[in-house]
C-alpha cells in the first residue's frame, strides 16, 4: 500500500514539475475554496444564532438593593468602600433559587438598610465583568465584607431570619460583657466560648483587639453557624472571675476540660492562629445539622461515626431566647460530664466498697471464660472497678479504668467454677485488687452476672420512659464515659426538615413539630420517643433506655401503607401486616423478598402469579411478597440477597425454609418444595402419614383436573385455529378474486374514459363545424336578402327604361 502510495505522489510530481501552470492553479483554486466556505459558514452562524436579549433589573426600585444587572463588578468595589458592613448577591436572572432568594434579601434589606449595603450583582450576562471574573458553581451566592476584610460566603437557607441573624453577627462579631453575671451567662451556654480582656483606658483601641476582632470574622469566615462565640471584656473585675488579670489575653472556656489561654510564646497573635487554636481546643457538645435537600452525603458523614440522637425543634433564629434549645443543651452536658459523675449514686447491683475518698466506679461489661456447662444468661458479668486508696496522678478525675486494672480485676478474681457457683446464688462477687503500677492503690473490684431482663409490657410505641422497675443505674451524668454506645447529639429545624422526621416516623399532623428520634447507622437501627412528659424527663428516660446493656426500646420499623384490596391474588405484606399474615398458625405462608430495583424479581412475577393460581382453592396456603426497600422486617425476617422465597409452615412458624439457591426457581421446583415442607409437624412415630398422604392426594387431583382443563383447552384452541386458517384461506382467495374483478373494472373504466374523450373532442369539432356553418350560412342570408334587393332595384330601373322611351319625341 504504502509502496503505491510512493508511486503515485512520484508520477504527480514528475506531471506538476513538466507543467508549473497547472500547480500554480491548482493552489490558487483550492486557496479560493477554503476562503468561500469560511465566509459562507460565517455568514449562516450570524444568521442562525439570535443575539442575547439584554438584561432587565432583578429587584423592583423600592426595596433599597442595588441592582447591578449589567454586571458591573468594577462599581462592587467602589460601593463597598464607601460603606461599614456591605453584602453582595450574586444571582443569575433565570434560577428558581435566585428568584425564590430575592424576596427574602428584599425583606431583610427594608430591615438593615441603615447599617448593611445591599448590592446585588447579574453573574450570569456574558457581557458583564461579572461573569469573565468570577466562576461560581451555583446561584445565588452571598458575601459579605466588614469594611476590608471579607469575603464573609453565607452558606445556610436563604430564609430571611437566617440571613438576618447572620448579618447582625457579622455587624456585631464580638459580644461585649460588661458584668460577671453576663460573663457566667455567655459562658454557661452550650457553645464553646473565647472571651478577650482589652482595657480601653490608655488607648481607643488596646493593642491586639483588632486582631481578636478579625479572628471573630475568622470564625464566621469558616463556619457560617458561628458554633465558636466571641465576646469581649473591659473590666478587671470581670476578667478577676475568670483568673484573667494581664491585658490582652485570649481566654476559652471549656465544660468538661481545663480552661485555655492562647499560648502567645508558642504562637504568633494572628487572628488566623487565634481562630485555629479555638477549634483545635473547642468541646463540641450540640452539632446543628442543615442539609440542603438535594443529594449530599452531609447526614451520611455524621450519622456513620455512630449512634446519633436527632432532635426536631422549631427553631427561630431571631429570638431572645431558646428554651427548647436550653433543655437539650443541659442534657447534652449532663451527658458528656464525665468528671462530674463522682456522686454516691448506686449502680444497680449494691453500694461499692471502698473509703471515704474513693471516687465513681467505672464499669465495663465482660465475657467470662470457661463458661460452658453454665447457662447462657450468667454469661456475661459487669465488673465494676472504685479506686479505694491512693490518689490520681492528676487533678482531673475519669471515670474511665485503664486495661492494664480491669485485667488485675479478672486475674484476682480466679474465675473457676466455685465463682460461678457463687454468682449464680448471690449474684455478685466483690474483691481486692492492687494497683499494677501504684502499690500504694488498691481498687475493689465487684462482678455481678446480667440475666436478660423480664419482656417489657407491650406498647404501641416507645414513650422513652422505664417503667418502676427498671435500674436508673448512675443516671444521666457522666453516662458517655460509662456506656459503649456513645450518642452524638444533633439539632435541626423542624421548619426546613419536617419530612425527614416523617420518614423517620414522626406524625404527619404533629402541630408542635417537636420530634427525637436515635439512629445507628452503622447497625442500621434507629428508635423514636413520645413526648408525653417534659422534654428533659423524656429526653433522659429516653438516652438512659438506649444505653443499658439490654436496651427496653423497640426497633422503630418503617413500612409502606397497607393496601386497600387485602384478597388478591397475591398478599402484599407490609411492615404492619407481616405477622398477622406470616405468623398465622393456620396457614403455611410462601413469602417472596424483592425489591423494586431487582431485576431478577421481575422476571419471577410469572412464576409466582401461576403458583398462587395453582392454589387457589387451598385455604391452608397463603402466596405472599414484601417490597424489602420499602418496608422494614424485623431482623430475624431479614435476608442478605433478591430474590427469595421462605416457607413459613403452620404450627412451627419458628423453623421457616429457605427455598434452594442452587435449584432454579421454577413452578415445578417450588410445588415439590412446597409438598416437601409444607404441613403438620413431625410426631413421635414419625410424619402423619394420613394427613400428608391426604395432602398429595388433594394436590395431585388438582393437578390432574388442571392438565385435563389444558389438553382440553388445547383441543379447543386447536380447532378454532383450524377454523380461522380455512376462513383465512377462503377470505385470501376471496380477496384475490375482488382484486381481479377490481383490475378489470379499472381497466374498463380507462377505456370508457378514454372513449369519453374522443367522444368529447369529436363533438367539440362538429360543434365547431356547425358553428361554421352557421356563420356561413348566415353570411349567405345576408347576401341573399342583398341580391334580392338589388334585383328589386334593377326591374325597378328595367321597368322605368322603356317607358322613357316610349314618351321620348
Amino acid at each position: 500500500m504504502l509502496r503505491r502510495l510512493r508511486v503515485s505522489l512520484r508520477q504527480l510530481g514528475n506531471q506538476m514539475a513538466r507543467r508549473p501552470d497547472l500547480l500554480c492553479g491548482a493552489i490558487v483554486l483550492g486557496c479560493l475554496f477554503v476562503v468561500t466556505i469560511k465566509f459562507t459558514c460565517s455568514s449562516r452562524a450570524k444568521n442562525v444564532v439570535a443575539p442575547a436579549r439584554p438584561p432587565r433589573r432583578f429587584f423592583s426600585p423600592d426595596p433599597p438593593v442595588v441592582d447591578l444587572f449589567l454586571g458591573q463588578l468594577d462599581q462592587v468595589d467602589r460601593l463597598r468602600s464607601a460603606a461599614e458592613i456591605s453584602l453582595i448577591f450574586f444571582y443569575a436572572p433565570w434560577c428558581a433559587h435566585s428568584i425564590a432568594a430575592r424576596e427574602e434579601v428584599q425583606q431583610v434589606a427594608r430591615k438593615l438598610y441603615k447599617e448593611v449595603l445591599f448590592i446585588a450583582v447579574n453573574c450570569w450576562w456574558n457581557q458583564g465583568k461579572c461573569r469573565k471574573n468570577q466562576s461560581f458553581y451555583q446561584y445565588p451566592v452571598i458575601h459579605l465584607f466588614y469594611r476590608r476584610f471579607g469575603p464573609i460566603e453565607y452558606k445556610g437557607p436563604f430564609m430571611a431570619a437566617y440571613m438576618e441573624k447572620f448579618i447582625r453577627r457579622v455587624i456585631t462579631p464580638l459580644t461585649y460583657l460588661p458584668s460577671r453575671a453576663m460573663l457566667q451567662d455567655f459562658l454557661s451556654y452550650h457553645e464553646p466560648g473565647v472571651v478577650g480582656y482589652f482595657e480601653f483606658n490608655a488607648s481607643p483601641q488596646p493593642p491586639g483587639y483588632i486582631v481578636f476582632l478579625t479572628s471573630a470574622l475568622q470564625a464566621l469566615k469558616r463556619d457560617f453557624q458561628g458554633v465558636v462565640r466571641f465576646a469581649v471584656v473591659t473590666s478587671k473585675p470581670v476578667a478577676e472571675a475568670i483568673a484573667v488579670q494581664e491585658d490582652g489575653t485570649v481566654y476559652m472556656h471549656r465544660h468538661f476540660n481545663t480552661s485555655l489561654i492562647f499560648p502567645r510564646a508558642e504562637r504568633n497573635f494572628t487572628s488566623e492562629n487565634i481562630c485555629g487554636w479555638a477549634y483545635e481546643n473547642r468541646e463540641s457538645v450540640l452539632q446543628w445539622l442543615r442539609p440542603h435537600g438535594a443529594k449530599s452525603r452531609l447526614l451520611e458523614q455524621e450519622l456513620s461515626k455512630g449512634p446519633a440522637l436527632l432532635a426536631f425543634l422549631p427553631f427561630d433564629p431571631l429570638a431572645p431566647h431558646q428554651p427548647l434549645v436550653r433543655q437539650i443543651a443541659e442534657v447534652a452536658l449532663q451527658y458528656h460530664a464525665c468528671n462530674h459523675s463522682d456522686g454516691a449514686e448506686q449502680d444497680g447491683m449494691g453500694q461499692l466498697q471502698g473509703t471515704q475518698n474513693s471516687v465513681a466506679p467505672c464499669c465495663n461489661t465482660v465475657v467470662l471464660p470457661h463458661w460452658n456447662a453454665m447457662a447462657r444468661m450468667h454469661n456475661v458479668c459487669e465488673l465494676c472497678l472504685k479506686e479505694s486508696a491512693g490518689v490520681w496522678p492528676s487533678a482531673i478525675r475519669t471515670a474511665h479504668c485503664p486495661f492494664h486494672h480491669m485485667g488485675a480485676a479478672l486475674e484476682s478474681f480466679h474465675l473457676m467454677r466455685r465463682t460461678f457457683a457463687h454468682l449464680m446464688m448471690h449474684g455478685a462477687a466483690c474483691s481486692n485488687v492492687v494497683a499494677s503500677y501504684s502499690p500504694f492503690s488498691r481498687y475493689s473490684a465487684c462482678c455481678k452476672t446480667l440475666g436478660l431482663p423480664p419482656p417489657p409490657p407491650p406498647r404501641t410505641r416507645d414513650s422513652g420512659v422505664p417503667s418502676d422497675g427498671e435500674p436508673s443505674l448512675l443516671g444521666l451524668m457522666g453516662l458517655r464515659c460509662r456506656t459503649n454506645k456513645t450518642l452524638r447529639f444533633y439539632l435541626l429545624d423542624s421548619h426546613l426538615h419536617w419530612k425527614l422526621a416523617e420518614r423517620l416516623g414522626a406524625p404527619r399532623a404533629d402541630g408542635r413539630r417537636l420530634f427525637l428520634t436515635i439512629v445507628n447507622l452503622p447497625e442500621e437501627t434507629h428508635y423514636i420517643s413520645d413526648l408525653n412528659s417534659t422534654l428533659s424527663d423524656t429526653l433522659d428516660h429516653f438516652i438512659q433506655n438506649f444505653s443499658v446493656p439490654y436496651s427496653p426500646l423497640t426497633r422503630h420499623l418503617v413500612g409502606s401503607p397497607v393496601p386497600k384490596s387485602p384478597s388478591s391474588l397475591i398478599r402484599e405484606v407490609t411492615t404492619a401486616s407481616f405477622l398477622s399474615t406470616v405468623m398465622d398458625p393456620q396457614k403455611d405462608v410462601l413469602l417472596f423478598y424483592y425489591t423494586h430495583w431487582c431485576g431478577f424479581c421481575t422476571v419471577l412475577n410469572h412464576v409466582l402469579i401461576q403458583l398462587a393460581q395453582l392454589f387457589r382453592g387451598n385455604e391452608k396456603f397463603t402466596v405472599a411478597r414484601v417490597n424489602v426497600a420499602q418496608n422494614d422486617l424485623p431482623w430475624e425476617f431479614m435476608v442478605d440477597h433478591f430474590p427469595v422465597f421462605l416457607l413459613f409452615p403452620r404450627d412451627r412458624k419458628h423453623l421457616s425454609v429457605k427455598f434452594p439457591d442452587d435449584l432454579p426457581i421454577t413452578l415445578p421446583n417450588l410445588v415439590r418444595f412446597l409438598l416437601r415442607h409444607a404441613g403438620d409437624v413431625p410426631r413421635r412415630g414419625g410424619w402423619a402419614g394420613s394427613d400428608r398422604g391426604g395432602l398429595l392426594e388433594v394436590e395431585l387431583r388438582r393437578l390432574r383436573e388442571e392438565v385435563e382443563a389444558l389438553r382440553r383447552a388445547r383441543e379447543q384452541l386447536s380447532q378454532q385455529l383450524s377454523q380461522l386458517w380455512q376462513e383465512k384461506r377462503r377470505l385470501a382467495l376471496h380477496a384475490r378474486d375482488l382484486e381481479s374483478r377490481n383490475a378489470e373494472l379499472r381497466e374498463r373504466g380507462r377505456h370508457l374514459e378514454e372513449l369519453y374523450r374522443e367522444k368529447n373532442r369529436q363533438l367539440l369539432d362538429a360543434a365547431g363545424k356547425l358553428q361554421a356553418l352557421a356563420d356561413a350560412s348566415q353570411n349567405l342570408i345576408t347576401e341573399n336578402a342583398l341580391l334580392k334587393v338589388l334585383m328589386a332595384s334593377m326591374r325597378e330601373e328595367v321597368v322605368l327604361e322603356p317607358r322613357g322611351d316610349d314618351g321620348a319625341p
